[in-house]
């Protein structure tokens, strides 16, 4: 009972932060890119940023075999370079949480750096400042509030992750199985102590990561 808990419990935990050092770096810049460029087709664009919230979740577990299955030209290279496959490994399961988590990540960043006041921001370009110093120096500190609550939301919704995470990565126990999936095996299986224990954790969980989102409003 112990290991058939805390498995999963630790392997949702360590991909949840993995994902979340991600998407909080390419969600981050993603949205300052987005944000200072104009281009054609930008709207398409971030609308396929947004994609994953809305879709299925067994839509985005078949495009990721899709992409990373071991006949694809990149499965093939990560195969070749890594001998294994990514398929069925908990990494599979990092990229699978990542990709569902990517657009709250992006969407709280762009939120709070369009909130931040240009006049200061121009001033520091008047002073010499260059645009990566203005980012780091000025527009970060000043969005923190928004890149915290997107990185609170972004890893409990990597933790959260079934459908994807399922079909790409499998529910192999002790190698890919997270708490969703052990959820679902634990029901399958009639281990109803299992399941209330792992349902337990992943409220405590989602509600402390709620209860933190709160504090930075």
């Amino acid at each position: 009972m112990n290991e058939l808990f805390l498995s999963p419990v630790q392997l949702s935990i360590k991909v949840s932060f993995i994902s979340l050092l991600f998407v909080f770096v390419v969600g981050t810049l993603l949205a300052k890119f987005m944000l200072e460029k104009n281009f054609k087709g930008k709207v398409i664009v971030e609308t396929m940023f947004m994609l994953p919230l809305v879709l299925p979740p067994t839509v985005i577990g078949f495009l990721l075999i899709i992409i990373f299955g071991n006949s694809s030209p990149v499965g093939k290279w990560i195969q070749l370079i890594f001998n294994h496959p990514i398929m069925f490994t908990w990494w599979a399961a990092v990229i699978a949480s990542s990709i569902v988590a990517l657009p709250l990540m992006y969407q709280s960043a762009k939120t709070g750096f369009s909130e931040v006041d240009r006049g200061i921001k121009e001033a520091a370009r008047v002073d010499g400042a260059g645009e990566w110093t203005i980012f780091f120096l000025i527009t970060i500190p000043l969005a923190y509030k928004s890149l915290i609550t997107g990185a609170i939301l972004s890893f409990a919704r990597a933790l959260g992750e079934f459908g994807a995470t399922l079909m790409f990565a499998g529910n192999i126990p002790g190698k890919t199985q997270t708490m969703s999936t052990a959820i679902y095996m634990s029901i399958e299986s009639g281990n109803m102590n299992l399941a209330w224990a792992l349902v337990g954790t992943m409220i405590v969980i989602s509600f402390i990561m709620l209860l933190l989102v709160s504090f930075f409003k």
